[in-house]
């Protein structure tokens, strides 16, 4: 089934659906928490929600969760950490996401690109984009069913196996030139005690301070100060001095000062049991 209805209707739905489970009578009998084969109320539960709102097939979780690396690597600067949106358009309502099955709608724009903000990733295998429409699908389902499935996804990446000692050997020969575990990260976990959060922390750290740049415009003069605004459409700074500055896309050449490129240059290089590694060891930092 086509996903074709707007994120408002997603959200009415899911409510909808969480009001009328909780006035239906609870079925007798065993069969899970629902008395009913292990799904809840009758066709209850994130099935049910997924069915109602016309969200199609379920994701497929084990690509998602491949998918995920991808989609921040390549997307999430201008997508966000989550696919709500940052720079660029917010994809869990995407119309795109919404009507694309296994990568079909997905894959044409992400090979192509979409003029004139977004850029073509023509490198980017079937099988990749396969894995990052399922991740961002897997968003969408979040985003309407806050029930058990939430629920069962949250645990699982809220667990870890990695080896703390592995982990400290990664961090020495990647991070401590920039962080150590005496300083900026002493006491760490009893800040971020989730597996999940403690990842997302070292992965795909927030930028918490204004975004600076240098905007070089046509006749070579620069601009150095606080992005304001940046978007398809242009882009919009505050210098030194306080004074503003709007620019049209495509008029002028910005360079932006990642703070976080260190963090983006390991993404590709994570396997697995590096990710679960590190994270065991920050866990530790207690």
């Amino acid at each position: 089934m086509k996903r074709t209805i707007t994120y408002l209707l997603l959200v009415a739905g899911a409510l909808a659906i969480a009001h009328l489970a909780a006035q239906e009578p609870e079925a007798p009998g065993g069969g899970g928490r629902g008395g009913r084969g292990g799904r809840g109320r009758g066709r209850g539960g994130a099935e049910a929600t997924r069915t109602f709102l016309g969200l199609g097939l379920a994701p497929d979780t084990t690509a998602a969760k491949l998918g995920e690396p991808l989609y921040k690597e390549n997307c999430a600067t201008c997508h966000g950490a989550n696919a709500r949106g940052a720079q660029g358009p917010n994809l869990v309502r995407s119309v795109v996401v919404l009507h694309d099955e296994k990568g079909n709608e997905i894959g044409p724009v992400i090979k192509k690109g979409r003029p004139p903000g977004m850029p073509a990733f023509p490198g980017l295998s079937d099988d990749q984009i396969y894995k990052i429409a399922e991740y961002l699908h897997l968003q969408v389902e979040l985003a309407a069913n806050r029930g058990s499935y939430g629920q069962t996804y949250a645990t699982v990446r809220n667990q870890t196996s990695g080896d703390a000692a592995k982990g400290k050997a990664f961090f020495d020969a990647h991070c401590a030139q920039c962080h150590s575990a005496t300083g900026d990260l002493a006491h760490i976990a009893d800040k971020f005690p989730q597996a999940s959060t403690m990842q997302a922390r070292f992965l795909w750290p927030a930028d918490r301070g204004p975004q600076k740049a240098t905007v070089t415009t046509a006749d070579g003069k620069s601009y150095t100060g606080s992005i304001r605004e940046m978007d398809d459409f242009g882009v919009s700074l505050v210098d030194s001095a306080g004074e503003y500055h709007y620019w049209p896309a495509g008029k002028v050449t910005v360079q932006v000062d990642d703070k976080l490129a260190g963090h983006r240059a390991l993404l590709p290089q994570y396997s697995d049991a590096d990710i679960h590694n590190m994270t065991a060891y920050l866990l530790a930092l207690k």
